[in-house]
């Protein structure tokens, strides 16, 4: 199995320094790491969680393109939420910016999220 890292400047680098890719690339497929909603420099987005929302699907896209891939080619997302009292504001960005036929998709209410962040989605897409 060949496999390989994907990093583009146009999203947040791993956070704080963390031994991670942005996604890898192995076998047809990428694999993301979790996104947030920080900017390309590392700033959390003000607005709550549908700018968090709309932000980390924004990282999602542009290393999925640096991939290869798009949001049209995901098959399988998993979100982490700080509150799941969040899932209908985050089910109305992901239903507007995430293409049809969606993606499986996995959702979890956590304890804490990296950088304060409200959202944190990973994702697999073909390549």
């Amino acid at each position: 199995m060949t496999k390989s890292a994907v990093l583009t400047d146009k999203a947040p680098a791993p956070f704080n320094g963390a031994p991670y890719n942005q996604a890898i690339i192995a076998n047809g497929l990428v694999f993301t790491a979790g996104q947030v909603g920080f900017t390309p420099d590392g700033v959390l987005v003000d607005g709550g969680i549908v700018a968090q929302t709309h932000r980390t699907i924004d990282n999602l896209a542009v290393i999925l393109e640096a991939a290869g891939s798009s949001l049209e080619n995901l098959v399988k997302t998993t979100v982490f939420l700080q509150d799941l009292g969040d899932f209908a504001a985050v089910n109305a960005v992901y239903k507007e910016r995430i293409p049809s036929p969606h993606p499986a998709r996995s959702t979890f209410e956590v304890a804490k999220l990296p950088g304060g962040a409200l959202i944190e989605i990973e994702a697999i897409a073909t390549a």
